[in-house]
């Protein structure tokens, strides 16, 4: 995330700026994180190695995202299968 004082360097905005601009919106980052772990989950083919490794996740929760990733890819080939 970039703001005005950002945009030119490569430090990250501050604490107070997410809260401000985030937070005020009913934004959470831990939300944020976890769509973006999904999003990997789901790009990747629900690999929890992989997920562990990029993200820093225990095993335990890599594993959960995982799955999570797994049954919506599932349920998207049955769905497409049925339309076909």
């Amino acid at each position: 995330m970039i703001n005005a004082k950002t945009a030119l360097g490569n430090g990250p905005v501050s604490a107070e700026y997410l809260k401000r601009h985030l937070l005020h919106q009913g934004v959470y980052l831990e939300r944020i994180r976890g769509d973006r772990v999904l999003h990997e989950a789901l790009t990747v083919g629900a690999d929890p190695l992989h997920l562990a490794l990029l993200f820093n996740l225990s095993h335990t929760t890599a594993s959960r995202y995982a799955a999570i990733a797994q049954n919506l890819l599932d349920d998207q080939i049955e769905q497409t299968a049925e339309s076909e």
